[in-house]
């Protein structure tokens, strides 16, 4: 199976659950862990955004890096997010990061810095020089302030040969299509997912390999067998699924991510609701709307 293969279809952005405490519950991770993979997804990332990675400790993020790892116990492909806004921090961790039963790093393009492209070209490549594993870009202007273009993202991945892929969470489709194209011109063997839920098909009608998915924490089955079918090119069915799906996947992210993920799988008794400042927990106003929701989609 090559790189590409692992990381097409639908992947899982794992939260990382905590206690009525704030500490980190290990259990309600190993069943979100278990629940996903026999959902029947593709692959697993650990220490995402999803993963609420930046108020993680330094040993947090390595304990629950560790943890996924073990649980996983080879069933899956693993990722891991190493990224930062300091070139230097990201080359020295992955350097000396214990990478066993990981597959690949996921890396997101530097935030608040705000460089232009040129300073993004570089970042990437200095990263694909220090990795000794294969690198799947993350685009997310939203949360990073600056968006990495098409143009760049072909120069990185002419550049780079280790860089394999993008995780692509513009929420422009138009930039999807001219990635996809950009990087044609220069490779055959790289993929883009989107970061999107909502944007899964449309990622796909314009060359696109799946998804990096929250809500596939939910309906881990269903995400998949939407992902499949537009991946045959039925995306007749496929957008059924995703329009009865619509309502519930909105409303994951309308207070923030991940705190609509937590709060609709705290329903069904998978975790606390439970997130760290500066997160706050759902309003009551979401947390009904959720339930009213999910009971609509499983009735």
């Amino acid at each position: 199976m090559t790189i590409i293969d692992k990381f097409s279809g639908v992947g899982v952005a794992l939260i990382t659950p905590f206690d009525s405490k704030g500490s980190i519950d290990f259990a309600a991770l190993a069943a979100i862990i278990d629940r996903v993979v026999e959902g029947g997804v593709d692959y697993l990332l650990a220490l995402g955004t999803t993963s609420e990675v930046p108020t993680l400790t330094a040993a947090e993020r390595i304990a629950v890096s560790r943890f996924i790892a073990q649980r996983v116990a080879g069933r899956l492909p693993l990722i891991v997010g190493i990224g930062g806004n300091c070139t230097a921090d990201v080359v020295s961790t992955l350097r000396s990061w214990d990478f066993t039963g990981y597959d690949a790093v996921l890396s997101v393009n530097p935030y608040y810095n705000k460089p232009n492209q040129e300073g993004l070209y570089r970042h990437f490549k200095a990263i694909s020089e220090a990795s000794p594993l294969p690198i799947m870009l993350y685009n997310i202007p939203g949360r990073t302030g600056v968006n990495m273009t098409p143009q760049t993202v072909a120069r990185i991945a002419a550049a780079c040969p280790n860089v394999f892929g993008i995780k692509e969470a513009s929420g422009n489709t138009e930039q999807m299509e001219a990635v996809v194209k950009a990087v044609a011109m220069v490779r055959e063997d790289f993929i883009l997912v989107s970061g999107d839920d909502s944007l899964t098909i449309e990622a796909i009608r314009r060359g696109g390999k799946g998804v990096l998915s929250v809500l596939a924490h939910l309906y881990p089955a269903d995400v998949k067998q939407m992902t499949t079918l537009a991946l045959e090119d039925n995306f007749d069915k496929a957008e059924y699924m995703l329009s009865r799906l619509s309502a519930i996947t909105d409303s994951l992210f309308a207070e923030g991510n991940p705190v609509g993920i937590k709060n609709a799988l705290s329903t069904k008794g998978l975790c606390t609701p439970t997130v760290r400042l500066p997160l706050a927990e759902a309003s009551v106003e979401l947390d009904i709307r959720q339930r009213i929701e999910i009971i609509k989609y499983e009735s």
